[in-house]
């Protein structure tokens, strides 16, 4: 068997997980050479690239959620997250949304990192399947964000 056989057939990332590797590695390259220079729109133009780069429901859904996001939590910092829309706070990201079509998934994703404050007892959802942001879809993830922003 050749090493290219044994790549395809071991156990490990999928492609999909290593492209998204490959630019969270060039995110934080570019973030470094921005330095202290960078700014809340340097992450907006970012986020708003990578948005425009998804197709169908997908650009639709993350087209909604950077509005509710920018609008409920403008402390939040946009930024890009392994190649996903994503909003931070002193550069820890507190949520991000994960197109369907980038793992070829079922549905798209919100998602929300430790940093945000959903803490709820013992137990607590940290990520949502998006379909369609309806009002009431919107009502509930303004709230969420809202709270994840703390």
């Amino acid at each position: 068997m050749t090493a290219k056989q044994t790549a395809k057939t071991s156990v490990g990332f999928s492609d999909d997980e290593r492209a998204a590797m490959k630019e969270h590695a060039e995110e934080l390259k570019k973030e470094q050479r921005r330095g202290k220079r960078a700014t809340k729109a340097d992450g907006t133009a970012d986020v708003l690239a990578k948005i425009a780069e998804l197709e169908g429901p997908d650009r639709v859904l993350a087209e909604r959620i950077h509005e509710i996001v920018t609008a409920n939590a403008p402390e939040l910092t946009p930024k890009t997250w392994y190649g996903m829309p994503a909003y931070a706070r002193d550069g820890k990201v507190v949520c991000f949304f994960q197109s369907a079509q980038k793992f070829k998934a079922r549905y798209a994703t919100l998602g929300f990192n430790d940093p945000a404050a959903l803490d709820d007892g013992d137990m607590w959802p940290t990520a949502f399947a998006l379909t369609d942001i309806t009002p009431a879809v919107e009502k509930r993830i303004a709230a969420l964000v809202t709270q994840a922003a703390g």
